[in-house]
């Protein structure tokens, strides 16, 4: 085949064009790249070997740092899987990466405030960060177990890149870098001094498993962190070896160190990060542990160690006494995978309910950024439930800091039975909603759930600590007021049953209510109906089912209801009654955020009653 000038997709030319012209202040996190990507190169070689019986040379892998001083050049060079060329294209001349506007964003953004370039790994574009130092880039490759030809890749960064044959190309694949010229002002270094080498990767890259040689040297200690006891272990070495793994570029929250001695061995270092990323509740996102047996890298995003609800937790188990040709297959039904993942759970939860005592502030942050996630669990995990519902933290009428479950059982009134909750879009909807008139009058905390998993998990959740969970837009509601405040005066029952009569289509039942004080009407939803935010869930997912009919229920004390009541005595078939029926369904659907089956026709009967009154 012959040489190619191919362009580089839109997003790339971007990308490239910011390295280019960046003023990162940290530039040096380049060669941290190169030698993550040979180091992934060479896990997935020994892995290919080891799964899919690839005949392949693994007894010497490691990577290679080569300068050239008089050259000005520095390459980095790996005996890995390798890549085709339509690999190269791929990988290379596009960026096959979600969030790539947001990527661009975020870097120039970044690069503006003079920020560092902590988002390249998360994205998964470190390849790119060459050209803040090169102003030309060659890269040689072939693939493992392919016959004939590698292929040669280079492109000064301008747009074009060129692609062609490369015949005597050994299996793997080497980076050269033209390096520009010295300029410290600018924090370009001279990649070619020995020192700065060693410099950038015993502080980045000390941990990698590969020995990194520069002539007849070992660079990198090859340490297993994980295996080394905590205390002989700084918080940097941590960090780094966390960013290696995560490619999320700012220090974790939490590191989890985990030993298992005895029947089943194993060893697991995990690490709760500080933020969420942007793919959290993305389906194609990367999730799961790296799985090592023996301290051989076995696989990557293992999802069997670690339930979905947890996704954001990174870290590495190695396990003893596992095959080191185990699958994905095997390992879902692997006894002892199973063990390990029931212990890391475990051990989060724990670890997490101990922030919340010992660092409220780092807790905090943490449910802040993955509570949303954790909740799922009370789905997926019915005998998690319990750790589960005391590491959470809800919004609450209480005030403006979130509560736990536990909390808002201390505050109980008393002969209060049931902790109540209202579901809805934002707090300032539930906190508006009529449903909260009388709670609010009376003084009963009511927990605001605002996140699509709440309508779906308090179904499922049927108590805590012996208090049954309730909404209180479902169903009954009697909070013990006055007998006389209860009984309104006249009889409201033909009233009811005209407002049932022509409302028959949208409601099951009329009825007066007990926890309206200010609002005329509400919508109440059956104690056993599913409500109508999960009703339009469901549709949306596409499962179509029969409209689920919701009680309406009337303040008895409001001027409207009684006025309505009155117009009703005086005459039964009086033609604007149909009408004011529709407006008062309609202003209570409003009230609690619902949609109007026919918007124009509800404007118009508002707007031909309020000409009436003008």
């Amino acid at each position: 085949m012959t040489m190619e000038t191919l362009e580089f997709q839109a997003e790339a030319r971007q990308l490239l064009q910011l390295m280019v012209h960046s003023i990162y202040s940290n530039k040096d996190i380049f060669l941290r790249e190169l030698i993550s990507n040979a180091s992934d190169a060479l896990d997935k070689l020994r892995l290919a070997k080891l799964q899919d019986g690839l005949e392949a040379d693994t007894s010497d892998l490691h990577i290679e740092v080569e300068t050239d001083t008089e050259a000005r050049t520095l390459t980095v060079r790996d005996n890995g899987i390798g890549m085709t060329r339509e690999e190269v294209v791929e990988l290379i001349g596009t960026i096959a990466k979600s969030g790539t506007a947001e990527l661009l964003t975020k870097l120039k953004e970044a690069a503006e405030a003079k920020g560092d370039t902590e988002l390249i790994g998360q994205f998964g574009v470190g390849f790119y960060s060459t050209f803040m130092v090169a102003d030309k880039v060659t890269l040689v490759t072939r693939k493992a177990g392919t016959e004939g030809h590698g292929t040669r890749w280079e492109s000064a960064g301008e747009g074009t890149y060129t692609i062609d044959d490369a015949p005597d190309a050994p299996v793997g694949t080497s980076v050269t870098l033209h390096l520009r010229p010295k300029d410290e002002d600018d924090a370009l270094y001279d990649y070619t001094d020995d020192w700065k080498i060693r410099e950038i990767v015993k502080r980045y890259s000390d941990f990698i498993s590969f020995p990194i040689r520069k002539g007849e040297d070992t660079l990198n200690s090859m340490k297993a962190l994980w295996a080394r006891p905590r205390s002989e272990v700084t918080d940097e070495e941590y960090h780094q070896f966390y960013r290696h793994i995560s490619h999320d570029w700012t220090d974790p929250l939490e590191i989890i160190n985990m030993k298992a001695e005895g029947t089943f061995e194993y060893e697991a270092l995990l690490f709760i990060p500080s933020r969420a990323p942007h793919d959290l509740f993305q389906r194609d996102a990367r999730r799961g542990l790296q799985l090592y047996v023996k301290r051989v890298f076995i696989m990557d995003d293992s999802k069997e160690l670690i339930p979905d609800y947890l996704r954001f937790v990174k870290g590495v188990v190695d396990a003893a006494d596992l095959s080191l040709n185990i699958s994905r297959e095997i390992l879902q039904q692997d006894r002892h995978i199973q063990m390990i993942r029931r212990r890391l759970v475990k051990k989060v939860l724990s670890t997490i309910k101990d922030l919340m005592s010992s660092n409220p502030e780092k807790y905090a942050t943490f449910w802040r950024e993955f509570g949303r996630a954790v909740k799922e669990g009370l789905l997926s995990e019915p005998d998690n439930h319990k750790p589960i519902l005391e590491i959470a933290s809800f919004a609450t009428t209480h005030g403006a800091e979130p509560t736990t479950l536990a909390g808002y059982v201390e505050r109980m009134k008393e002969g209060q039975e049931e902790i109540y909750f209202l579901t809805g879009e934002s707090r300032s909807q539930v906190e508006n909603s009529p449903h909260m008139e009388a709670f609010s009058e009376q003084g009963y905390e009511v927990l605001i759930l605002t996140d699509p998993v709440d309508e779906i998990w308090v179904d499922v959740v049927p108590e805590f600590e012996g208090k049954k969970l309730r909404s209180i837009a479902r169903g009954s509601v009697d909070l013990k007021k006055d007998e006389e405040e209860k009984q309104p005066e006249g009889d409201f029952g033909p009233l009811l049953g005209f407002l049932k009569e022509k409302l028959d289509e949208r409601v099951k039942e009329v009825r007066l209510s007990h926890r309206l004080t200010t609002s005329a009407a509400c919508l109440v939803s059956d104690a056993d109906d599913i409500t109508p935010a999960l009703e339009k869930m469901y549709r949306a997912m596409g499962q179509e089912g029969p409209r689920v009919k919701r009680i309406l229920e009337l303040n008895p004390n409001h001027p409207l209801v009684s006025g309505l009541r009155a117009a009703h005595e005086r005459g039964a078939d009086d033609p604007a009654l149909p009408d004011t029926a529709e407006l008062l369904y309609g202003t209570a659907l409003l009230a609690e955020g619902g949609d109007l089956d026919d918007p124009a026709r509800f404007a118009k009967l508002l707007a031909d009653r309020l000409a009436r009154t003008v």
